[in-house]
């Protein structure tokens, strides 16, 4: 065996490719590697917003320990802890916490960190794959896998399989661990303000399976596809819908359709409170765009050029989560707000809208009434856009399934 692979060495394996041939063999064989982790593991192991036919699942199962050796287990336990602890000291990866350089450049090592956490497993590591294979093999010997690619891919392309090799190695550390993690959290735009640092790269998920749209996904964590606007794309997404034409994949869970708007109604009843709660996102997307972003307009039109530069840093900081806001932009912000007062109105407002769905134990009875007492206090104010939204809010209603 050693002997055949030694002269495979110098005659280019098996499959003698050239290296064009080479280049699009190892682009498609670290695109099925990210089709693993964010079709199998990220949106059907970690968050089940998806079915896959049994075949499908122990195929990119076996593919993945022989493509980066990580155990199931152990990477949706590490996800989920990441859902639950995002941007805190508890966060097994938030580049707020412990910078950009760290997380982008050692992210295999805080994930091989945090697979050695015996409690993170226990208690985020459950519905994971326990079968007999996974426990005498997968996860007992994640080397075994790495080292058979690294046998397969010199056999089938001679040295130039070293390289291939090298690089599968490094695909999902980098990409995964490192971009999606480190830069997913710290650089790029944002369709909703959830309460994380989670940015979209790019609206096209064409490099790295859709996972580029990574504030969409913490916005919708158990929706199936990552896009959201009309002009973005999922790639990852395509490949579902492939798996579904096929009967390999069924899709359980999609991100909330936007309400109705009925101009018909002046009340807020149930139904306005479960069109609100479930589409909450939509809701303080559209206060941003519909009165934030007009008030702020027109007290920029009312002063001067200093002051319209400080009001247009205020842009971000009037919508995002307080929770991210450090000392600093907080002292920032209050400034600016007690210079404005029709700022300073619809910014209270924003956070009174929001606490009515954050309420706990509330039933939907107290959240309506709650409501109803926003909307009415809103349309008091004297605010024009405060106004309107209101009274669009007051007409909001679920989507006919």
């Amino acid at each position: 065996m050693i002997e055949t692979i030694l002269n495979f060495l110098g005659t280019g394996g098996i499959m003698q490719l050239s290296t064009g041939e080479l280049l699009l063999t190892g682009l498609v064989l670290t695109q099925v590697t990210i089709f693993g982790v964010t079709v199998y593991l990220h949106r059907h192991q970690a968050h089940r917003a998806l079915d896959l036919h049994p075949v499908v699942a122990h195929f990119f199962r076996f593919w993945l320990w022989m493509t980066t050796g990580m155990v199931t287990r152990e990477w949706v336990a590490i996800h989920r802890k990441h859902h639950a602890k995002c941007e805190t000291a508890e966060d097994p990866h938030s580049p707020q916490v412990l910078g950009l350089g760290k997380v982008m450049w050692q992210g295999a090592e805080l994930y091989q960190q945090e697979a050695d956490n015996h409690g993170t497993l226990e208690r985020y590591g459950h519905l994971t794959p326990d079968d007999g294979l996974e426990r005498r093999v997968y996860s007992r010997f994640p080397w075994l896998g790495i080292s058979l690619m690294l046998l397969l891919d010199i056999t089938l392309f001679g040295i130039a399989g070293l390289a291939l090799w090298a690089v599968q190695m490094a695909w999902i550390p980098f990409w995964a661990a490192g971009v999606i993690n480190g830069v997913g959290h710290y650089w790029g735009y944002r369709n909703y303000e959830s309460a994380d640092a989670a940015r979209n790269i790019l609206p096209w998920g064409l490099i790295i399976g859709g996972e580029e749209l990574h504030s969409n996904h913490h916005a919708f964590p158990t929706s199936a596809r990552f896009s959201s606007k009309w002009w973005e794309f999922d790639l990852g997404w395509s490949f579902i819908r492939l798996l579904s034409l096929l009967g390999l994949a069924k899709v359980k869970r999609l991100a909330p359709r936007k309400a109705l708007i009925l101009e018909c109604k002046e009340r807020v009843d149930l139904e306005t409170v479960r069109a609100v709660v479930r589409g909450r996102m939509f809701v303080m997307a559209s206060y941003a765009r519909d009165v934030i972003r007009p008030v702020l307009r027109q007290q920029r039109q009312q002063c001067d050029d200093s002051c319209k530069r400080t009001l247009r840093r205020a842009r971000g900081l009037l919508v995002r989560d307080t929770s991210l806001i450090n000392d600093r932009a907080r002292v920032r912000l209050e400034q600016i707000l007690a210079r404005f007062n029709d700022l300073k109105t619809v910014y209270q407002y924003r956070q009174q809208l929001q606490s009515v769905w954050t309420r706990k134990a509330a039933s939907q009875e107290v959240v309506r009434k709650a409501l109803q007492e926003w909307c009415q206090q809103a349309e008091e104010t004297g605010i024009t856009a405060l106004q309107d939204f209101s009274r669009r809010l007051r007409g909001y209603s679920l989507q006919p399934a």
